[in-house]
């Protein structure tokens, strides 16, 4: 009978993204779907199957890889501090100054969470509908990270400020009621042990992270398709970890958790981080929310009156727990973005079911009460990311184009400047020649400097840009620049010299710092070598509608694609792609990984759009 109810979780684990992708169902999470299909499939329908000691397990299992998975995914990146957060013409097309933050405008938000949630939790204490303080303010204060990022993925915004600040506030959504549940399940446990033993977890995992540091710097030259060395290392931290918390008198998840953090530490490659995602979103954690819609049984809940009434109680409770982010949203976004995030964060589901799970092993929260917390997660689940879909537009910040700053009006730069600025660039040009500035201020915005000093430079704005292009005659002051401006933060810089002995002298050094250089005179002797090796060259060179691109894959929803089923597959040709800093020549079954870098041809209008969605982060 086990295996049989296991077979049928795994039949419902398969057709549930079927069905939900044959039908359209976009707005709903998958993980809401399972927990429903298991409450279908449950004694509350059904009651086609039934928990057994291994689905038990399995679903243990799968609770600690989703906390592991969940630790994973945090990016600590968002918590260092930016020399400069927005170009100039984000500044000048932002809602507000750069002083509000994603990590400013988290914190903001999340402490009002806290406050909130300690508020609620005492009126359901003072009214006698949930006593237990504590675990309700934790309950109240949880955030399903999970879910937040999956809806930011599809919207492509976990790059843009917007889509920071909500999954940092869902960050802490998901560290503080960790921690509290850790200090609640020490306090009133009956198996807990002493508090400063938890100070363990964190030493062991310090010394991990140590011990590991530099795994991910050699895996690469000794893994193998039967070591899998990256995964083996997954699987020892989260045992390890598990171990260690449930040694100390923790809970599982926490070890889980931090081990997720441990590796994410570890900087793993995005392979590693996709085959984790396979083997446990394929496997473990769907059989737990599965598990957990099976072990809900509607018919008995709800033929209780109080059951009834605290489901919509603890709803509302989630739901005005997150209000306050509101208020602190509108500082820096339009008003019904702030609402679409506020909504957003107010979706709890993971840390709901961990927190419940740990609660019932406690025996201090009766089913009845468990079942009506977790209904009314799935209710925020369904709610709340159809609010987020119905009022989130982009901002203006995020509309604005790639901007392009040129030190030197001449020859050289002029026409390339003219051309790009009819694609996805905003192009500005700076020159210290008054003559340079009559001839070309009128093709292209040129401003007129007295002085090109790195400070005039960068008292000017001219080093707040994507990409600087520093196109001066005058090769040792591009080299004095490109350094000031590569100290000073600037993402992207190209440097002209066309002084060979120059670049001779400084060519190593600026490319140790990442400045890319060019010297005229190489250029035009490969370009005349390329006409003579492949004379079509000179076909693509001169077509007005036809161009060659570059870009960096970083868009999850082209990634693990074959070249052939990419949906512009007909519009573009890929001709090189490079991963690991070699070279493949593609083809139609070659799949595009997370982070290669493509090289190929299309249409001006239509492949500029194509290398816009390919490089968006989501």
């Amino acid at each position: 009978m086990d295996q049989v109810s296991l077979v049928i979780i795994l039949l419902a684990a398969l057709l549930i993204p079927l069905i939900m992708a044959k039908f359209k169902i976009n707005s709903l999470p998958t993980a809401v779907m399972e927990i429903i299909v298991g409450i279908v499939i449950g004694p509350s329908v059904f009651n086609f199957v039934n928990t057994s000691d291994l689905i038990s397990q399995l679903s243990t299992i799968g609770a600690i890889v989703l906390l592991f998975l969940s630790g994973l995914e945090i990016d600590f990146s968002l918590f260092k501090k930016r020399r400069t957060a927005l170009t100039p013409l984000e500044q000048k097309n932002a809602v507000n100054t750069p002083k509000y933050s994603p990590v400013r405008l988290s914190v903001y938000a999340y402490s009002t969470i806290i406050v909130l949630s300690l508020l609620l939790a005492a009126a359901f204490k003072v009214s006698g509908l949930f006593s237990d303080f504590w675990l309700a303010a934790i309950l109240f204060g949880t955030i399903s990270l999970g879910i937040v990022i999956a809806a930011l993925k599809e919207q492509e915004l976990l790059s843009k400020a917007f889509g920071q600040t909500i999954l940092l506030i869902s960050v802490f959504g998901e560290l503080v009621p960790m921690m509290g549940l850790t200090l609640y399940a020490s306090v009133y446990g009956s198996n807990s042990q002493s508090l400063w033993l938890l100070l363990l977890i964190l030493a062991v995992a310090a010394l991990l992270l140590l011990r590991f540091k530099p795994f991910f710097r050699f895996y690469q030259n000794i893994n193998k398709s039967t070591t899998q060395l990256d995964i083996r290392l997954a699987f020892f931290l989260i045992v390890t970890m598990v171990t260690v918390a449930e040694s100390v008198g923790a809970e599982n998840i926490l070890g889980a958790f931090v081990a997720g953090i441990v590796l994410k530490l570890l900087n793993p490659s995005e392979t590693t981080r996709e085959r984790l995602d396979a083997i446990g979103y394929g496997f473990f954690i769907p059989i737990f929310f599965i598990t957990t819609g099976v072990d809900l049984n509607l018919r008995t809940l709800l033929t209780s009156g109080k059951t009834l009434l605290l489901i919509p109680l603890f709803f509302l409770a989630y739901m005005v727990a997150k209000i306050g982010g509101y208020w602190v949203l509108k500082l820096r976004f339009k008003q019904a973005n702030a609402l679409a995030g506020t909504a957003l964060t107010a979706t709890t589901m993971t840390m709901v079911l961990a927190v419940l799970r740990v609660a019932k092993s406690m025996k201090t929260i009766t089913s009845d009460q468990s079942g009506a917390f977790l209904l009314a997660a799935l209710l925020t689940c369904v709610i709340s990311p159809l609010i987020f879909n119905k009022f989130y537009s982009a901002e203006k910040e995020d509309l604005v184009k790639t901007a392009v700053h040129f030190i030197g009006a001449n020859l050289s730069t002029v026409p390339v400047a003219q051309q790009l600025r009819k694609g996805w660039y905003d192009v500005s040009m700076y020159t210290n020649h008054p003559e340079n500035y009559q001839t070309y201020h009128a093709q292209v915005p040129v401003t007129l400097m007295e002085n090109f000093t790195a400070q005039d430079l960068q008292d000017h704005g001219v080093f707040d840009t994507d990409i600087l292009v520093l196109g001066h005659i005058d090769a040792e002051r591009n080299y004095e620049l490109a350094k000031a401006a590569k100290a000073y933060g600037v993402r992207r810089i190209i440097v002209r010299f066309e002084d060979r002995n120059v670049l001779n002298e400084h060519e190593d050094e600026l490319r140790e710092l990442g400045v890319e250089v060019y010297n005229t005179p190489e250029a035009n002797i490969t370009l005349l070598r390329a006409l003579i090796e492949s004379p079509s060259t000179l076909l693509l060179l001169n077509d007005t509608e036809n161009s060659i691109y570059e870009v960096r894959v970083l868009n999850h929803l082209y990634t693990d694609v074959q070249i052939k089923n990419l949906q512009f597959a007909q519009d573009i040709t890929i001709s090189q792609v490079i991963r690991n800093r070699k070279l493949i020549a593609p083809n139609g079954n070659t799949t595009i990984m997370y982070g290669d870098r493509l090289i190929f041809t299309g249409n001006k209008q239509t492949a500029a759009q194509i290398r816009q969605a390919l490089a968006t982060a989501n």
